[in-house]
């Protein structure tokens, strides 16, 4: 066993030697976080930091991305903390250091529904109760959709696992029942997530956060 123990030891000795010396990194297991400073032309170790396996090699569940986050270099300008979501991508980026973001795939707003501008995040909330706008409800009742006036949080609750809120609107990003909408263009106006990743999102972000919404 302390044969074993050594072995390993030598193993992570090596290739802590071998890394890069200017993408400098640190982990901190405790606080489940991860930091990427003076990042360098690397990319490999941008693999290593992100949950980037193919989807398809993941078991997928109702909590499940079809569109694996991914640690990417971005905009140094953009400060560290700020969540810009990109339309056309269909993608949230959420930058963790400088030049360094997390993407996630999500869902936008469908035709009509999609809007640019820039909001805070004002609140976050764990398994969100929804309660759809009186507009929506007349909208859907027109379809012979009936929604409910209020539906607390759940699983079956189309906000999914968690919620932040954008300045005084009604837009959220926010889970989803429906992982399946990822990629596409099929929400009023909020932006859907899988509640993997939302829930590490949220996990992330703070209250007061900026938020950019571009096309």
């Amino acid at each position: 066993m302390n044969k074993m123990i050594a072995i390993a030891a030598a193993a992570f000795a090596t290739l802590m030697l071998a890394a890069p010396a200017q993408a400098g990194f640190l982990f901190k297991d405790n606080e489940k976080k991860v930091e990427v400073a003076g990042l360098s032309d690397q990319v490999g170790w941008l693999a290593v930091l992100s949950d980037d396996k193919p989807a398809k090699a993941k078991k997928k569940t109702i909590n499940t991305s079809p569109i694996a986050r991914k640690l990417v270099k971005f905009d140094a300008g953009i400060a560290v903390g700020t969540i810009v979501i990109d339309n056309s991508e269909r993608r949230l980026y959420h930058v963790i250091s400088k030049g360094v973001a997390m993407r996630y795939g999500i869902a936008i707003g469908k035709e009509g529904f999609g809007w640019t501008g820039t909001e805070v995040v004002t609140a976050k909330q764990e398994w969100p109760t929804w309660t759809p706008p009186e507009e929506m409800r007349i909208r859907e009742a027109r379809k012979g959709n009936i929604l409910p006036v209020k539906m607390d949080g759940g699983i079956d609750n189309p906000l999914g696992a968690r919620a932040m809120y954008l300045g005084s609107t009604q837009f959220r990003i926010h889970g989803t029942n429906k992982p399946n909408s990822i990629g596409t263009a099929a929400s009023s106006g909020c932006f859907r997530m899988a509640n993997e990743d939302v829930e590490h999102l949220y996990a992330h972000v703070k209250v007061g956060a900026r938020v950019i919404v571009r096309d």
